[in-house]
């Protein structure tokens, strides 16, 4: 099935570029992707590789904070769809890098923008905003008329990124949409992430290569989905006639706590005799609760979550007994 449509991603080597180029891949598009040039760059496909199409998307060097380079590219593949997955994503390195992370997950965007109106205005964009914009909720179920409460340096630059994304839809009639992600997981997750910490960690104990695992504030509720799952909304959101902005959540929230107890108990071990709280581990501003209501997605994309929050920790937890043994 070939889509004749081109897709470029920015963070295509995260968890959700590798789960959405291969979305894209299976729906016969042509997938290009962004790539920084680093020293780590022979295990920057590492993802893509997991999932078998490291061969079948092409990979363009560039940064979203060269304008010029973007504005090339853009011009140079001529994408019908774009999708803005990269960003300095790690809330507790935005509090040691805040300038950085203002500029690649802010400006970033403004960039990536700004490229599409110059060079291709025709295209559809998807900017990957956040959950953690809501930081200190103001109702206890939060939709997309909820207001902000950023509580990080990465929160702040996630929503500097939302609302230029619906600047630009307005000011410049651009088919710009943003997704409000809640917590999505999958095998992929970096190993920063609580939910891939605590898996990762589960199967090193197992498997004798640890005795203890480590982490901060375990009462914290989430709102956790599977990244497959989360990755197929951004495309709907892309297929719709009018540009908008969507929650995309499973509405149900989850302790970090009650989310070690799955992964233990699936690896059959006892969470109490290996679970360290560690204060050095608490965020500086915690977000206590997020709870997505995900209405809307439902009703005009016909978005439903497939894969339970269960079925991920031991999909999770069995991907890192293999990599592990």
């Amino acid at each position: 099935m070939d889509s004749g449509k081109t897709a470029f991603l920015t963070g295509i080597t995260g968890q959700d570029g590798a789960y959405l180029a291969a979305l894209l891949l299976d729906k016969g598009y042509r997938v290009t992707g962004l790539v920084r040039r680093s020293s780590t760059a022979e295990i920057n496909d590492i993802r893509l590789k997991w999932l078998g199409i490291e061969k079948d998307v092409e990979l363009i060097d560039g940064d979203l904070l060269d304008l010029s380079g973007l504005l090339r590219t853009i011009k140079e593949i001529r994408p019908d769809e774009i999708y803005n997955l990269g960003a300095q994503s790690f809330v507790k390195s935005s509090w040691q890098q805040p300038l950085l992370t203002g500029q690649v997950t802010g400006l970033g965007v403004t960039n990536l923008l700004e490229a599409m109106r110059i060079e291709a205005p025709e295209a559809r964009f998807y900017q990957a905003s956040s959950s953690e914009m809501y930081g200190l909720i103001q109702e206890d179920m939060q939709s997309e008329t909820t207001p902000f409460y950023p509580r990080s340096p990465y929160a702040v630059a996630k929503l500097y990124g939302h609302w230029i994304t619906v600047n630009y839809r307005e000011s410049f009639d651009l088919h710009a949409s943003s997704g409000i992600l809640f917590n999505h997981e999958s095998p992929l997750r970096g190993i920063e992430f609580v939910t891939r910490k605590v898996t990762d960690g589960v199967a090193r104990i197992k498997l004798g290569k640890a005795n203890e695992l480590r982490l901060g504030n375990i009462d914290a509720k989430r709102d956790w989905g599977h990244s497959k799952d989360y990755v197929r909304a951004m495309w709907l959101m892309l297929q719709q006639d009018v540009a908008d902005d969507y929650v995309v959540a499973t509405g149900v929230t989850t302790t970090v706590r009650d989310m070690c107890k799955i992964a233990f108990e699936h690896a059959g071990l006892n969470m109490e005799d290996h679970l360290v709280i560690d204060q050095d581990l608490f965020r500086p501003a915690e977000v206590d609760v997020l709870l997505g209501n995900p209405t809307k997605a439902k009703e005009k994309l016909g978005w439903e979550p497939a894969i339970s929050l269960e079925e991920m920790i031991v999909e999770m937890v069995d991907a890192d007994l293999v990599r592990l043994s």
